[in-house]
């Protein structure tokens, strides 16, 4: 799963995730991509089985661009322990997903299969997604 190597701070406030995506709402690598369409944090682990069914349904041809990384710190406390004694421990990682921003992107495959498994893949996600195209958006 992704997580980063380094980290300045060990944790991080909470914060709130405000507006639109201000970079990476546009295709870079690929011919069809799967585009936000909520403010939501994504985990590694729910990257990571996005990731596994793109490639799965495409048989391993073409290509996969992953475009968020989890970099965010989310702690938690244990079940069952009282109030105070400072913050909990990192539990895992999150990237902090605004509406518009590109998540993820496939080229080296037809249309159809290409929709099919981003199709798949935003099933895997938290949050409500679009299938957008070199085109335009469907």
């Amino acid at each position: 799963m992704l997580q980063p190597k380094k980290t300045k701070y060990r944790k991080m406030h909470k914060g709130r995730i405000k507006g639109t995506a201000k970079g990476g709402f546009t295709l870079n690598f690929g011919s069809h991509g799967l585009k936000a369409l909520e403010p939501e944090r994504v985990t590694s682990r729910q990257i990571e089985a996005t990731r596994r069914a793109i490639t799965r349904h495409m048989k391993r041809a073409g290509r996969v661009w992953i475009r968020i990384f989890p970099d965010v710190p989310v702690s938690k406390k244990p079940t069952e322990v009282r109030m105070g004694k400072g913050k909990g421990s990192v539990e895992f990682w999150a990237a902090k997903v605004k509406p518009g921003r590109i998540m993820f992107e496939i080229d080296g495959v037809s249309d159809a299969i290409a929709r099919e498994a981003l199709e798949l893949g935003a099933a895997k996600l938290p949050i409500k997604c679009k299938i957008v195209t070199r085109q335009g958006e469907v």
